[in-house]
């Protein structure tokens, strides 16, 4: 069996290769490497949510993100209540109707975790509000309901 030669591995791959440096953490500031996310926390209004260049740098922009993923995060809350389901209704269209309001509900979630990857300190806080309002509307409205047919909420 042959050796590989030091430092290389089988394919000639070197495994002594330098380790590229990265952008310190928190700043966004060097434009040599705009593929490079920080890895903590920042606040700012230049950042990339979702797709690239957007929301850009205009203050507007970023403003219309917020609020994408603060609505985002209430639809995914709404989406977390299974619809309610008239007795006889065929299994096949209860299934189909959970199936495509599941189907909503995770697209979303996952929209507003990828948002969050963002690292933004404001967009991070734009989701949790979001989440915060579309919980206590789907409670809120259970409650109503509650009280008008008089039965104890289920929490």
């Amino acid at each position: 069996m042959d050796v590989p030669p030091e430092g290389h591995q089988q394919g000639d791959m070197p495994m002594n290769t330098p380790i590229s440096p990265s952008v310190p953490k928190g700043d966004l500031s060097n434009t040599d490497n705009m593929n490079m996310m920080t890895t903590s926390f920042y606040w700012g209004k230049d950042v990339i949510v979702l797709f690239s260049g957007w929301p850009g740098e205009h203050v507007g922009m970023y403003i219309l993100a917020l609020l994408f993923v603060f609505l985002i995060a209430i639809a995914a809350e709404i989406f977390s209540v299974s619809p309610t389901v008239k007795a006889g209704t065929s299994p096949v269209v209860v299934g189909t109707i959970q199936t495509g309001v599941y189907v909503f509900r995770i697209g979303f979630l996952y929209l507003v975790m990828l948002s969050v990857m963002s690292f933004n300190a404001g967009i991070f806080l734009a989701a949790v509000a979001g989440h915060s309002v579309g919980f206590f509307l789907v409670k809120f409205r259970a409650c109503a309901l509650a009280n008008r047919t008089n039965n104890v909420p289920k929490v």
